[in-house]
């Protein structure tokens, strides 16, 4: 969130898109004074432009910004261009604008407008808007329990007090963020007695089906609604942005082996014969759960820091540059979350395989995108 209002924010914008497109003259147009209105109506260089504008940068916010800011320009009239504002643009909500066909710009210098007779494309200019300290992290390796769970579970409404059980995080901490991931429009509350959520879907269900907080006794208590997660996809995309792998305990080595996965093999089976908790994940973990393309790097999880015996018995030799096995002992144990069995491979949950292939090399980006289309989609998407 941006420590600036969107007032003051709004104050900047007629100016930041003359700039952009090396105009002059700026017409206001039309500021917000009804809902249903725009934030932002400004001629300048002989168009119209319609903008929204989000003082926040949440996946969530931008969604919601390009759906309204492409009615509101339908609305005004045909050669309106749509645009959204914020005071930084990252890398899921540029991906957001781009599906959804909308132009964009930051506050920052940077933009994407395209229309008719006119395009600019400027990238790279630094965030103008950093907040001073250290901003807090829905994704954080803990706080990420909650996000893991919720998108395993996505299909399915649950309260608060389950996830609480089920992630091991005291129940005050999960209400924290929870209330983090409704404010931002990850999550919404269920509706009790059949009536919908605010994501418009109507995907309420009764109090005799269990809506509502257990109270330890298999009963529920009507007026405590559940939990459901209202765009699975966008919350994905939100953690793998904010996510970064390089923050676990990393060893890197050698060890023979003819390929990736003969190497998978023979960890794994070492591993579980000695009765030591892990999961692959990385390229290992996405060819186990949807034999996507070869790899050379294996990339294991595991519960605590790897004993000489064991590195021995491996035959392990560290080695950051020719490297083929990655032993990683994370930041949280919540990685192993929703851990399956594959063939005889122990894998992390898709999810976490996922937003792990964030940061890995080869052919990460291409078995991202297939792990995504066979195992992770749901029917809330969009």
């Amino acid at each position: 969130m941006s420590p600036w209002s969107e007032h003051q924010l709004a104050a900047k914008v007629p100016g930041t898109l003359a700039g952009l497109l090396g105009a002059g003259k700026v017409k206001l147009v039309k500021h917000r004074e009804k809902p249903s209105v725009a934030d932002l109506v400004i001629s300048v260089a002989g168009k119209v432009f319609v903008v929204e504008l989000k003082a926040t940068t949440s996946a969530s916010a931008i969604a919601m910004a390009a759906q309204h800011v492409k009615g509101y320009a339908t609305r005004i009239g045909r050669n309106v261009v749509p645009l959204v504002a914020v005071p930084f643009m990252g890398g899921v909500g540029r991906k957001i604008c781009e599906e959804a066909g909308i132009s964009w710009f930051d506050l920052s210098g940077n933009a994407r407008i395209i229309a008719p007779g006119l395009m600019v494309i400027i990238d790279g200019r630094p965030n103008r808007f950093r907040s001073a300290g250290r901003p807090p992290n829905l994704f954080a390796p803990m706080s990420s329990r909650v996000t893991r769970w919720l998108l395993m579970h996505a299909e399915e409404p649950m309260t608060q007090r389950e996830i609480s059980r089920s992630t091991g995080l005291d129940e005050g901490f999960v209400s924290r963020i929870v209330a983090r991931l409704v404010s931002e429009k990850y999550v919404v509350r269920v509706g009790i007695d059949g009536q919908g959520d605010d994501c418009g879907s109507g995907f309420g269900y009764g109090s005799g089906a269990g809506a509502g907080e257990s109270d330890g006794t298999g009963d529920s208590r009507p007026g405590s609604p559940a939990l459901r997660v209202c765009n699975p996809a966008l919350l994905l995309d939100a953690w793998r942005e904010a996510y970064q792998f390089s923050k676990h305990a990393l060893l890197q080595g050698h060890v023979a082996a003819r390929s990736g996965d003969a190497l998978l093999r023979f960890a794994a089976d070492m591993f579980a014969e000695q009765g030591i908790e892990h999961a692959a994940t990385g390229l290992a973990g996405a060819w186990a759960l949807t034999r996507f393309a070869s790899f050379r790097i294996v990339t294991i999880y595991l519960a605590k820091d790897p004993s000489p015996v064991l590195l021995e018995s491996l035959g392990f030799r560290e080695d950051p540059r020719g490297a083929n096995l990655w032993l990683v002992v994370p930041r949280d144990s919540g990685v192993f979350q929703g851990a399956l069995e594959k063939d005889g491979i122990r894998c992390v949950h898709p999810v976490q395989v996922y937003v792990d292939l964030k940061d890995h090399p080869e052919r990460a980006a291409e078995a991202a995108e297939r792990l995504r289309t066979e195992l992770l989609t749901w029917r809330h998407d969009g």
